[in-house]
């Protein structure tokens, strides 16, 4: 004689039920943060970093999804430069954007080799937006040692040359493990920007002026995920 299955405990099948909505509310969050951006009635003014790792940007494009301004990466420490730079200011200047450029710092070079690269690849002054000198890299992987009162000097002259260039003051784009280890946005006085995903974040130590909201945001203005960007009202 066969023996009777047991019936299928209403346990395990509410259990299953479950784990199948998590499994779908997980990914409508992660479609949803993918191509979230703020309420243009609380951050009216918004944009774009765009880099060359974004690809080819269609910056009309990204005016048509409410972008009023870009930033472009245009230096990294004493040699390195973003390739699309020359190509994206002309695209962005085209498309009725108000531009700036990006410097991104190298804590374990000196301040002039790193002024005399931003100011080969930037125009100076024109109609462009405030510098900005982003801050991510820390002294940690430094081939020799640097030490903190060395970042915050070689930064604070870095700073000055480049104000001097641009004939505008810097912002400084801190993120958490710079700000961490060196604790900058407390003592130079300069506009901040930040980042986090979403979220406000809580980590500078004054109020911010940019904010990254989403980090990897999908649009149709590349093929890429770019940096969505606001301004503090």
């Amino acid at each position: 004689m066969a023996r009777r299955k047991k019936p299928v405990s209403w346990l395990w099948r509410i259990i299953a039920i479950i784990a199948l909505l998590a499994a779908g509310a997980a990914a409508w969050l992660w479609w949803d943060v993918q191509r979230w951006t703020p309420d243009e009635d609380a951050y009216p003014d918004q944009g774009a970093l765009i880099t060359q790792a974004d690809g080819l940007v269609n910056f009309n494009t990204l005016a048509a999804l409410g972008a009023d301004f870009v930033y472009l990466a245009s230096s990294i420490g004493t040699e390195g430069r973003d390739q699309r730079f020359a190509r994206n200011l002309s695209a962005a200047n085209q498309a009725g954007l108000d531009v700036g450029a990006v410097h991104i710092f190298d804590p374990c070079t000196l301040a002039d080799g790193q002024t005399a690269n931003f100011v080969t690849i930037v125009p100076r002054g024109g109609n462009m937006l405030p510098p900005v000198i982003a801050l991510s890299q820390t002294a940690k992987d430094c081939p020799k040692r640097v030490s903190a009162a060395a970042v915050e000097s070689e930064l604070m002259t870095l700073i000055n040359q480049i104000e001097n260039h641009t004939g505008k003051p810097a912002i400084l784009k801190i993120e958490p493990e710079f700000e961490s280890a060196y604790g900058i946005s407390a003592r130079l006085e300069r506009n901040l920007w930040v980042n986090r995903t979403r979220f406000a974040p809580t980590y500078a130590r004054r109020p911010w002026l940019l904010w990254s909201a989403n980090e990897n945001l999908q649009s149709a203005a590349s093929d890429e995920p770019i940096e969505w960007v606001v301004v503090q009202p």
